[in-house]
């Protein structure tokens, strides 16, 4: 069966159209130089899939996962009930209650399976490339002199004055 390739970060979401969010992942990992890799795992439509990369991950190199979902939200939790890899979840905005169905599925994790669980959307997302650079920092300074850098200058883009 194929499986995602093996990368520091795997993100993973339940489909095609949960991409326009979760590349917002990808902006600060390719910037920072950051190994990741992309691609669709289904809780509901590719089970087997799901469980081969979960119980995989480690043994793969994978360090942090980072998955999205919209509706019944299931992928970042089942993920985290198979692996002792980090997931951290985005909840996808979904049709019919703007994320908020995907963000209470999400968070409502039993004791002993842990995501991290960002914002609904984009900014959950984007959010969840910069979680996953700082867990990866802890340990890799080179990582962290980046992310650093990074943040200066993030800083030093934010107007003194209101231009009007």
């Amino acid at each position: 069966m194929d499986i995602l390739p093996a990368a520091r970060v795997t993100i993973v979401m339940g489909s095609q159209s949960d991409w326009p969010t979760l590349q917002e992942a990808t902006t600060i990992l390719g910037q920072l130089n950051v190994d990741h890799a992309c691609g669709i795992v289904s809780a509901h439509r590719t089970p087997d899939r799901l469980y081969e990369f979960a119980r995989g991950a480690e043994k793969n190199g994978v360090e942090i996962i980072i998955a999205g979902a919209g509706g019944s939200a299931h992928l970042p939790g089942m993920i985290a009930s198979m692996t002792s890899v980090p997931v951290i979840a985005v909840p996808v905005e979904s049709k019919f209650n703007q994320g908020l169905d995907s963000l209470l599925s999400i968070v409502q994790m039993p004791r002993g399976v842990a995501v991290a669980t960002q914002a609904v959307g984009g900014a959950g997302a984007f959010n969840a490339g910069v979680m996953a650079v700082q867990m990866l920092a802890i340990y890799d300074h080179p990582l962290r002199a980046r992310f650093k850098e990074w943040r200066l200058n993030r800083s030093a883009e934010v107007a003194v004055e209101i231009q009007s």
